[in-house]
């Protein structure tokens, strides 16, 4: 055997090694096995988060699964910061308007909605299969904010029917405001944005400055350039009346986005460990 092919089918075997080791250390559930999710548990990772996106329009310039990417990506993060702690699969299908006649996002194609009964129903049944299984702390958070009463419903209705058991359900709420708040008081990042002199009307309220500024990071982050923003696509209010924008995407950057991302993961996981410390 020549020294190529030895030094080749040692690489293939390192390469395998590796990827055997970074797929048992993942926190992502839909990347483990059964058994590895088992012994886990057993060395007390028992915390679960359930994350929340959407599939809706975000302009001409931004895919229609920016939620789901971003709150994936944010989900990791909070899940390794607070080293106890597993992700679900990510929830994409959430109230997003109504269907007859159609109304918010789905007015555009691609969206999907759910109503909010089968949205909670949804939530709850996943809570529960989490806690069949032995998890002792189901966390709920959200990238959108047509997703949040649901999952605050959820949490109450679960923690009602779990009193005493051990397993109890957690709504984050900070994780959406902490970029996601318009009103006043301005929000971490609203604030924090305006400081950097960019304007009101640019910041916008969907597919805007945050939006876009979040899933630019992302894409930077974990894809190519490219994959997830539309670059050539960036114009103030979209380009015209009808876009779905609010705001002035072209004004965002991923300096922006991951100020943005670090705000929500960072108000997550002080919202969460507060709320697991309390007996």
């Amino acid at each position: 055997m020549s020294r190529h092919l030895i030094a080749l089918l040692v690489a293939c075997l390192m390469l395998a090694g590796a990827q055997t080791v970074w797929a048992q250390n993942s926190v992502f559930l839909e990347e483990l096995t059964w058994t590895e999710v088992r012994d886990a548990m057993k060395a007390g990772k028992k915390t679960v988060i359930i994350p929340t996106g959407g599939t809706e329009q975000n302009g001409p310039h931004g895919v229609l699964g920016k939620e789901n990417y971003i709150v994936h990506h944010n989900a990791g993060e909070i899940a390794r910061r607070l080293g106890n702690a597993f992700v679900a699969p990510t929830i994409a299908y959430v109230p997003e308007g109504n269907v007859d006649p159609p109304s918010g996002h789905m007015r555009y194609p691609g969206s999907i909605t759910l109503p909010e009964e089968p949205y909670v129903q949804l939530l709850l049944w996943t809570g529960r299969s989490f806690k069949v299984t032995g998890f002792t702390e189901v966390v709920f958070i959200g990238n959108s904010g047509g997703n949040q009463a649901g999952m605050k419903t959820a949490a109450e209705q679960l923690n009602k029917e779990w009193a005493g058991s051990g397993t109890r359900a957690h709504f984050i709420s900070d994780y959406y405001t902490a970029i996601s708040s318009n009103q006043k008081p301005l929000g971490p990042f609203d604030a924090w944005v305006r400081q950097q002199g960019e304007k009101d009307e640019d910041v916008g309220s969907h597919a805007g400055i945050k939006d876009t500024s979040t899933l630019m990071a992302v894409e930077a982050l974990d894809f190519k350039k490219g994959e997830l923003v539309r670059w050539d696509k960036l114009a103030p209010r979209g380009g015209s009346p009808d876009s779905g924008v609010s705001g002035n995407p072209a004004r965002a950057s991923v300096a922006y986005g991951k100020k943005g991302l670090e705000l929500q993961v960072d108000a997550a996981v002080k919202e969460i460990t507060a709320a697991v410390a309390k007996k």
